[in-house]
């Protein structure tokens, strides 16, 4: 009867273990049947003769000792033996010596210690079970996108809680400026580390890490997530500004085109995310060149030097194209410098030569628009950088033919000539204007010179 009693008080007493959070129902029972052990082993001195059954429906637990039947008044250990006499008493009446008798223990018969023994080491095992389940959890997802309600702020962290009320701490230092969060508020971030020092899993998340706006991207712009978009590079200074390259694995997708959306319906959520940063969104190339050049966008480059051993680029750009190259506090070029990998130095040209120089889009009309892509693609934006190239360069690293190349350099060179020839011509029609402008002024004079000489006669005449 005292099992029947007392085996639904068991139940109560440890019923809030069997909903914990994180911990499944197996391993529930693992760790439960394991609790038992232990306190039994401390109460026995051993539980390697003790089976412990676990009833994962009902929540119960029955406890049955091993023990070798001895003759009466032989028994040297209690709790391995029991005499002969004391076995059939417990109803085996059939058993003999030698043989093993399983008697079952009623462990709330040992009183409110040993339960409260058996509750502290529950409490103890699940909390550190629970603890490792969260670290494990968590450490997978290090680097994904985690939603968190503000539970409270301080003057270095904020404390977030998810959905299942784990704690996530966003450090001052990791937030956007401008981010000023409520009690209650969602917030977006990306998890950036996981630490479990001392079984203390500590779970840090960013809303001005690289990885946050890269996150952000992919869920607004499904291509991203299929994967036919790859971002390549990703440069923020939080709060100001971004650059994003991108690529298309698929040549009918326009990669740019996709991130921004119908007039910039994707970009405009992630921009309002981060408080009205703005994002610059580039085609990613291998080409370094060519990379640099996009980097640098909105300004226009004339030419760059690239020094690939050193990971150095000095840019020449005109002089109207400088600020716009370096931006407001050197933000633009730091972002370009970032994305691209390379130590990016500004030079300005001196005014003549670019009066000199024409863009190669301006020769579309009669050089085809893919030539003039290969020719920019390999680093020659303007037609003067074409002309300054070894041929033989233009023919490899363009890859061109020979006399696509030839007939390139011949309307290049002809509209230098003809510009040449037009500045002779107005030197020589500016010349003959003079000359006949002196022409002029000498006829003017020849009649006055005459009308003087003969009245110098008359007067000889006179006298």
């Amino acid at each position: 009867m005292a099992k029947k009693e007392e085996t639904p008080n068991m139940v109560e007493r440890f019923a809030e273990f069997k909903e914990l959070k994180n911990i499944d129902k197996t391993t529930m029972i693992s760790v439960l049947e394991e609790s038992f052990r232990n306190v039994l082993a401390k109460m026995f001195g051993t539980d390697e003769n003790l089976d412990v059954i676990m009833n994962p429906d009902k929540g119960d637990v029955q406890i049955f000792q091993n023990l070798e039947v001895v003759p009466d008044g032989e028994l040297t250990d209690p709790n391995t033996q029991i005499t002969l006499s004391d076995a059939k008493a417990d109803g085996d009446p059939d058993v003999e010596v030698g043989e093993e008798h399983t008697k079952e223990i009623i462990f709330a018969n040992f009183g409110r210690r040993a339960i409260l023994n058996l509750r502290q080491t529950l409490q103890s095992k699940i909390l550190d079970l629970q603890k490792e389940a969260i670290y494990s959890k968590f450490k997978e997802l290090e680097g994904d996108l985690v939603t968190g309600e503000v539970y409270q702020t301080w003057s270095k962290e904020t404390l977030l809680l998810d959905d299942d009320k784990n704690e996530l701490i966003l450090p001052k230092s990791e937030t956007i400026p401008g981010d000023f969060f409520r009690k209650g508020e969602t917030v977006r971030a990306v998890i950036t580390s996981v630490d479990n020092k001392n079984n203390n899993p500590k779970i840090t998340v960013s809303r001005a890490n690289n990885l946050f706006l890269r996150r952000l991207f992919e869920l607004e712009v499904p291509e991203i997530h299929d994967g036919l978009i790859n971002i390549r590079a990703v440069a923020r200074i939080p709060g100001e500004r971004a650059k994003i390259a991108v690529e298309s694995y698929d040549d009918r997708i326009d990669p740019v085109g996709a991130c921004v959306g119908v007039k910039g319906s994707r970009i405009n959520g992630i921009v309002h995310e981060l408080h009205k940063e703005y994002i610059d969104v580039i085609n990613y190339t291998a080409n370094p060149t060519l990379f640099i050049q996009r980097a640098l966008s909105p300004a226009k480059v004339s030419s760059i030097r690239i020094d690939e051993e050193n990971k150095k680029a000095e840019v020449f750009l005109r002089p109207e194209e400088v600020s716009k190259a370096i931006g407001k506090g050197g933000v633009n070029i730091k972002l370009a410098s970032m994305i691209t990998g390379y130590v990016i130095d500004v030079y300005r040209d001196t005014e003549d030569s670019f009066e000199e120089d024409i863009y190669l889009d301006e020769f579309r009309d009669e050089i085809d628009g893919w030539v003039i892509d290969a020719l920019k693609n390999m680093g020659c934006v303007t037609a003067k950088s074409v002309l300054s190239a070894p041929r033989q360069m233009l023919i490899d690293k363009a890859d061109l033919e020979e006399d696509t190349v030839d007939n390139v350099i011949r309307i290049l060179s002809a509209e230098f000539d003809e510009e040449e020839g037009s500045e002779d011509a107005a030197a020589d029609e500016q010349a003959d204007e003079v000359a006949e402008e002196l022409t002029e002024e000498v006829t003017d004079e020849a009649p006055a010179e005459e009308t003087a000489e003969e009245v110098e006669d008359e007067k000889k005449e006179d006298e």
